[in-house]
Protein backbone atom coordinates (compact mmCIF):
# COMPACT_ATOMS: atom_id res chain seq x y z
CA UNK A 1 0.00 0.00 0.00
CA UNK A 2 1.34 3.24 -0.88
CA UNK A 3 0.35 6.74 0.40
CA UNK A 4 -2.13 7.52 -1.85
CA UNK A 5 -3.76 4.15 -0.76
CA UNK A 6 -3.89 5.83 2.37
CA UNK A 7 -5.31 8.76 2.22
CA UNK A 8 -8.00 7.36 -0.01
CA UNK A 9 -8.49 4.71 2.19
CA UNK A 10 -8.61 6.88 5.29
CA UNK A 11 -11.24 9.26 3.68
CA UNK A 12 -13.83 5.81 3.39
CA UNK A 13 -13.28 6.03 7.11
CA UNK A 14 -10.51 3.15 7.43
CA UNK A 15 -8.34 3.88 10.64
CA UNK A 16 -5.93 0.78 10.92
CA UNK A 17 -3.12 1.36 8.51
CA UNK A 18 -0.74 -1.09 10.99
CA UNK A 19 2.02 -3.32 9.49
CA UNK A 20 2.78 -1.00 6.37
CA UNK A 21 6.12 -0.50 4.71
CA UNK A 22 5.84 3.78 4.08
CA UNK A 23 9.41 4.28 3.74
CA UNK A 24 9.90 8.02 2.18
CA UNK A 25 6.53 8.69 1.93
CA UNK A 26 5.10 11.52 1.26
CA UNK A 27 2.55 12.65 3.53
CA UNK A 28 2.76 16.27 3.88
CA UNK A 29 0.00 18.26 4.92
CA UNK A 30 -2.42 14.93 5.57
CA UNK A 31 -5.48 14.57 7.71
CA UNK A 32 -4.61 11.22 9.75
CA UNK A 33 -6.01 11.53 13.06
CA UNK A 34 -6.61 8.70 15.44
CA UNK A 35 -5.23 6.50 12.81
CA UNK A 36 -3.49 3.62 13.86
CA UNK A 37 0.40 3.00 12.02
CA UNK A 38 2.01 0.93 15.10
CA UNK A 39 4.95 -1.45 13.77
CA UNK A 40 4.91 0.34 10.08
CA UNK A 41 7.99 1.22 8.29
CA UNK A 42 7.63 5.16 8.08
CA UNK A 43 11.71 5.75 7.75
CA UNK A 44 12.39 8.97 6.28
CA UNK A 45 8.60 10.02 5.26
CA UNK A 46 7.34 13.21 5.56
CA UNK A 47 4.57 14.07 7.23
CA UNK A 48 5.87 18.04 7.53
CA UNK A 49 2.12 20.17 8.82
CA UNK A 50 0.53 16.70 9.02
CA UNK A 51 -2.16 16.10 11.65
CA UNK A 52 -1.79 12.95 13.45
CA UNK A 53 -3.54 13.86 16.66
CA UNK A 54 -4.23 10.85 18.89
CA UNK A 55 -2.54 8.40 16.45
CA UNK A 56 -1.06 5.17 17.47
CA UNK A 57 2.66 5.22 16.32
CA UNK A 58 3.91 2.84 18.56
CA UNK A 59 6.97 0.53 17.66
CA UNK A 60 7.52 2.57 14.80
CA UNK A 61 10.40 3.23 12.57
CA UNK A 62 10.04 7.15 12.09
CA UNK A 63 14.28 7.30 11.70
CA UNK A 64 14.85 10.47 9.45
CA UNK A 65 11.11 11.00 9.26
CA UNK A 66 10.55 14.97 8.78
CA UNK A 67 8.51 15.60 11.10
CA UNK A 68 8.22 19.51 10.91
CA UNK A 69 5.19 21.12 12.23
CA UNK A 70 3.20 18.21 12.87
CA UNK A 71 1.10 17.88 15.13
CA UNK A 72 1.03 14.87 17.42
CA UNK A 73 -0.49 16.02 20.31
CA UNK A 74 -1.61 13.02 22.50
CA UNK A 75 -0.47 10.69 20.03
CA UNK A 76 1.18 7.25 21.44
CA UNK A 77 4.87 6.31 20.39
CA UNK A 78 5.64 4.11 23.01
CA UNK A 79 9.01 2.00 22.07
CA UNK A 80 9.35 4.19 18.42
CA UNK A 81 12.75 4.84 16.86
CA UNK A 82 12.65 8.64 15.99
CA UNK A 83 16.82 9.08 15.65
CA UNK A 84 17.73 12.22 13.40
CA UNK A 85 13.59 12.65 13.37
CA UNK A 86 13.16 16.30 12.69
CA UNK A 87 10.29 17.37 14.85
CA UNK A 88 11.09 21.20 14.82
CA UNK A 89 7.63 23.12 15.58
CA UNK A 90 6.21 19.75 16.32
CA UNK A 91 3.28 19.64 18.60
CA UNK A 92 3.60 17.10 21.00
CA UNK A 93 1.53 18.27 23.93
CA UNK A 94 0.38 15.30 26.17
CA UNK A 95 2.23 12.44 23.57
CA UNK A 96 3.30 8.89 24.93
CA UNK A 97 7.12 8.77 24.19
CA UNK A 98 7.78 6.09 26.73
CA UNK A 99 11.25 4.56 25.46
CA UNK A 100 11.93 5.99 22.01
CA UNK A 101 15.04 6.52 20.85
CA UNK A 102 15.45 10.07 20.09
CA UNK A 103 19.39 10.32 19.36
CA UNK A 104 20.29 13.56 16.79
CA UNK A 105 16.46 14.22 16.78
CA UNK A 106 15.79 17.94 16.03
CA UNK A 107 12.81 19.40 18.46
CA UNK A 108 14.04 22.95 18.54
CA UNK A 109 10.80 25.00 19.14
CA UNK A 110 8.41 21.82 19.34
CA UNK A 111 5.65 22.10 22.22
CA UNK A 112 6.08 19.37 25.11
CA UNK A 113 3.90 20.10 27.34
CA UNK A 114 2.68 17.24 29.71
CA UNK A 115 4.72 15.07 27.35
CA UNK A 116 6.00 11.50 28.84
CA UNK A 117 9.49 10.27 27.33
CA UNK A 118 10.14 7.52 30.79
CA UNK A 119 13.22 6.02 29.87
CA UNK A 120 13.98 7.59 26.76
CA UNK A 121 17.04 8.34 25.05
CA UNK A 122 18.17 11.45 24.31
CA UNK A 123 21.83 12.00 24.51
CA UNK A 124 22.64 15.13 22.92
CA UNK A 125 19.06 16.69 22.09
CA UNK A 126 19.06 20.50 21.87
CA UNK A 127 16.41 21.40 24.28
CA UNK A 128 17.25 24.78 24.29
CA UNK A 129 14.62 27.27 25.75
CA UNK A 130 11.58 24.46 25.36
CA UNK A 131 8.99 24.70 27.55
CA UNK A 132 9.16 21.53 29.14
CA UNK A 133 6.91 21.96 32.04
CA UNK A 134 5.16 19.20 33.53
CA UNK A 135 7.11 16.68 31.61
CA UNK A 136 8.00 13.00 32.52
CA UNK A 137 11.70 12.66 32.03
CA UNK A 138 12.32 9.50 34.70
CA UNK A 139 14.82 7.49 34.02
CA UNK A 140 15.71 9.32 30.51
CA UNK A 141 19.08 9.37 28.66
CA UNK A 142 19.69 12.91 28.83
CA UNK A 143 23.89 12.88 28.59
CA UNK A 144 24.95 15.76 27.22
CA UNK A 145 22.08 17.29 26.64
CA UNK A 146 20.89 21.03 25.95
CA UNK A 147 19.03 22.24 28.46
CA UNK A 148 19.72 25.80 28.66
CA UNK A 149 16.91 28.35 29.78
CA UNK A 150 14.47 24.88 29.42
CA UNK A 151 10.96 25.13 31.63
CA UNK A 152 11.20 22.36 34.00
CA UNK A 153 8.57 23.65 36.03
CA UNK A 154 7.10 20.85 37.58
CA UNK A 155 9.23 18.18 35.47
CA UNK A 156 9.61 14.49 36.98
CA UNK A 157 13.41 13.84 36.31
CA UNK A 158 13.83 11.48 39.10
CA UNK A 159 16.40 8.68 37.60
CA UNK A 160 17.47 10.64 34.91
CA UNK A 161 21.13 10.88 33.25
CA UNK A 162 21.93 14.45 33.10
CA UNK A 163 26.19 13.66 32.97
CA UNK A 164 27.62 16.77 31.02
CA UNK A 165 23.81 18.26 30.30
CA UNK A 166 24.03 22.02 29.98
CA UNK A 167 21.62 23.32 31.92
CA UNK A 168 21.79 27.30 32.38
CA UNK A 169 19.49 29.30 33.15
CA UNK A 170 16.71 26.08 33.34
CA UNK A 171 13.40 26.84 35.59
CA UNK A 172 12.97 23.79 37.83
CA UNK A 173 10.07 25.06 40.45
CA UNK A 174 8.48 22.10 41.92
CA UNK A 175 10.41 19.77 39.83
CA UNK A 176 11.33 16.52 41.12
CA UNK A 177 14.88 15.56 40.72
CA UNK A 178 15.14 13.18 43.81
CA UNK A 179 17.88 10.72 44.08
CA UNK A 180 20.18 12.32 41.12
CA UNK A 181 23.64 12.84 41.17
CA UNK A 182 24.89 16.01 39.18
CA UNK A 183 27.65 16.70 41.12
CA UNK A 184 29.38 20.22 41.21
CA UNK A 185 26.40 21.45 39.13
CA UNK A 186 26.07 25.41 38.56
CA UNK A 187 22.51 26.59 39.92
CA UNK A 188 23.72 30.01 41.02
CA UNK A 189 20.63 32.06 41.39
CA UNK A 190 17.84 30.17 40.28
CA UNK A 191 14.54 29.43 41.00
CA UNK A 192 14.13 26.31 42.69
CA UNK A 193 11.27 26.89 44.85
CA UNK A 194 9.35 23.54 46.05
CA UNK A 195 11.70 21.75 44.27
CA UNK A 196 11.92 17.71 44.42
CA UNK A 197 15.71 16.98 45.45
CA UNK A 198 15.66 14.45 48.29
CA UNK A 199 18.72 11.59 48.16
CA UNK A 200 20.76 14.08 45.39
CA UNK A 201 24.10 14.15 44.92
CA UNK A 202 25.54 18.00 44.94
CA UNK A 203 29.17 17.74 45.91
CA UNK A 204 31.19 21.30 45.23
CA UNK A 205 27.17 22.84 43.90
CA UNK A 206 26.98 26.37 43.39
CA UNK A 207 23.52 27.05 44.35
CA UNK A 208 24.97 30.82 45.55
CA UNK A 209 21.75 33.18 45.49
CA UNK A 210 19.28 30.30 44.89
CA UNK A 211 15.83 30.31 45.56
CA UNK A 212 14.87 27.03 47.64
CA UNK A 213 11.75 27.92 49.28
CA UNK A 214 9.87 25.38 50.08
CA UNK A 215 11.74 22.41 49.12
CA UNK A 216 12.70 18.68 49.78
CA UNK A 217 15.81 18.41 50.61
CA UNK A 218 16.13 15.04 52.76
CA UNK A 219 19.57 13.10 52.87
CA UNK A 220 20.74 15.33 50.31
CA UNK A 221 24.85 15.39 50.19
CA UNK A 222 26.36 18.89 49.49
CA UNK A 223 29.61 18.66 51.13
CA UNK A 224 31.42 21.98 50.34
CA UNK A 225 28.34 23.41 48.13
CA UNK A 226 28.27 27.34 47.86
CA UNK A 227 25.14 28.06 49.33
CA UNK A 228 25.81 31.54 49.95
CA UNK A 229 22.70 34.10 50.20
CA UNK A 230 20.40 31.06 49.31
CA UNK A 231 16.79 31.21 50.12
CA UNK A 232 16.02 28.02 51.71
CA UNK A 233 13.13 29.22 54.14
CA UNK A 234 10.51 26.19 55.00
CA UNK A 235 12.40 23.60 53.44
CA UNK A 236 12.70 20.15 54.63
CA UNK A 237 16.94 19.23 55.28
CA UNK A 238 16.45 16.46 57.17
CA UNK A 239 19.76 14.49 57.63
CA UNK A 240 21.23 16.59 54.77
CA UNK A 241 24.70 16.64 54.30
CA UNK A 242 26.52 20.12 54.43
CA UNK A 243 30.12 19.42 55.51
CA UNK A 244 32.10 22.22 55.23
CA UNK A 245 29.35 23.82 53.02
CA UNK A 246 29.58 28.06 52.50
CA UNK A 247 25.98 28.69 53.89
CA UNK A 248 26.81 32.41 54.67
CA UNK A 249 24.30 34.59 54.62
CA UNK A 250 21.35 31.74 53.41
CA UNK A 251 17.96 32.35 54.89
CA UNK A 252 17.32 29.26 56.78
CA UNK A 253 14.42 30.76 59.00
CA UNK A 254 11.64 27.56 59.72
CA UNK A 255 14.11 24.88 58.14
CA UNK A 256 13.63 21.46 59.21
CA UNK A 257 17.90 20.38 59.76
CA UNK A 258 17.24 17.65 62.41
CA UNK A 259 20.33 15.17 62.29
CA UNK A 260 22.02 17.21 59.77
CA UNK A 261 25.46 16.97 59.49
CA UNK A 262 27.36 20.67 58.99
CA UNK A 263 30.64 20.32 60.52
CA UNK A 264 32.68 22.88 59.60
CA UNK A 265 29.75 24.74 57.84
CA UNK A 266 30.03 28.61 57.13
CA UNK A 267 26.76 29.63 58.96
CA UNK A 268 28.07 33.30 59.41
CA UNK A 269 25.09 35.68 59.47
CA UNK A 270 22.64 32.76 58.44
CA UNK A 271 19.27 33.44 59.45
CA UNK A 272 17.97 30.50 61.81
CA UNK A 273 15.12 31.80 63.48
CA UNK A 274 12.03 29.54 64.22
CA UNK A 275 15.01 26.32 62.70
CA UNK A 276 14.96 22.92 64.19
CA UNK A 277 18.58 21.63 64.63
CA UNK A 278 17.96 18.94 67.14
CA UNK A 279 20.48 16.48 66.47
CA UNK A 280 22.61 17.84 63.97
CA UNK A 281 26.17 17.58 64.28
CA UNK A 282 27.61 21.28 64.14
CA UNK A 283 31.54 20.53 65.13
CA UNK A 284 33.97 23.47 64.43
CA UNK A 285 31.11 25.40 62.39
CA UNK A 286 30.89 28.95 62.24
CA UNK A 287 28.07 30.41 63.31
CA UNK A 288 29.54 34.22 63.72
CA UNK A 289 26.57 36.90 63.65
CA UNK A 290 23.75 33.96 63.09
CA UNK A 291 20.39 34.82 63.77
CA UNK A 292 18.91 31.77 66.46
CA UNK A 293 16.04 33.40 67.60
CA UNK A 294 13.84 30.42 68.51
CA UNK A 295 15.87 28.03 67.05
CA UNK A 296 16.01 24.86 68.55
CA UNK A 297 19.27 23.17 69.57
CA UNK A 298 18.17 20.08 71.08
CA UNK A 299 20.80 17.10 71.68
CA UNK A 300 23.06 19.00 68.76
CA UNK A 301 27.20 18.22 69.05
CA UNK A 302 28.35 21.94 69.45
CA UNK A 303 31.70 21.26 70.20
CA UNK A 304 34.11 23.62 68.74
CA UNK A 305 31.51 25.66 67.19
CA UNK A 306 32.03 29.13 66.95
CA UNK A 307 28.82 31.30 68.03
CA UNK A 308 30.67 34.92 68.02
CA UNK A 309 28.25 37.77 68.26
CA UNK A 310 25.52 35.07 67.28
CA UNK A 311 21.68 36.67 68.48
CA UNK A 312 20.82 33.21 70.32
CA UNK A 313 17.47 35.06 72.47
CA UNK A 314 15.16 32.18 72.86
CA UNK A 315 17.29 29.87 71.53
CA UNK A 316 16.79 26.26 73.14
CA UNK A 317 20.27 24.18 73.65
CA UNK A 318 19.16 21.31 75.76
CA UNK A 319 21.58 18.55 76.03
CA UNK A 320 23.56 20.47 73.25
CA UNK A 321 26.87 19.20 73.16
CA UNK A 322 29.25 22.57 73.69
CA UNK A 323 32.64 21.81 74.65
CA UNK A 324 35.00 24.57 73.73
CA UNK A 325 32.30 26.14 71.58
CA UNK A 326 32.48 29.73 71.41
CA UNK A 327 29.38 31.71 72.87
CA UNK A 328 27.96 34.15 71.28
CA UNK A 329 29.63 36.98 74.23
CA UNK A 330 33.21 35.61 73.49
CA UNK A 331 33.52 33.19 76.12
CA UNK A 332 34.42 29.75 75.44
CA UNK A 333 32.50 26.86 77.14
CA UNK A 334 33.91 24.69 79.46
Amino acid sequence: MNEYEVLTRYSRGERDFRGLDLSSANLMGAQLTHANFSGDNLMEASFARSHLERCFLMEVNLNGAFLYSANLSYAKLKGSNLIEADLTKANLTGAQLPNVDLTGAKLTGALLDWVSLYRANLPGVNLCGANLKGINLRCANLTGANLNWTNLSGARLSGALLKGAQMNGVKLNGAFLNGLDLGPVNFSAMELMDVKMSGGKFPGANFSGANLSGSQLRNVEMGEANLKGADLHSSNLRKACFLQANLMKADLREVDLRNADLRGANLNLAQLTGADLSNANLQGAYLWGADLDGACFRGADLRGASLRGAAAIGADFTDALLAGATMPDGSIHG
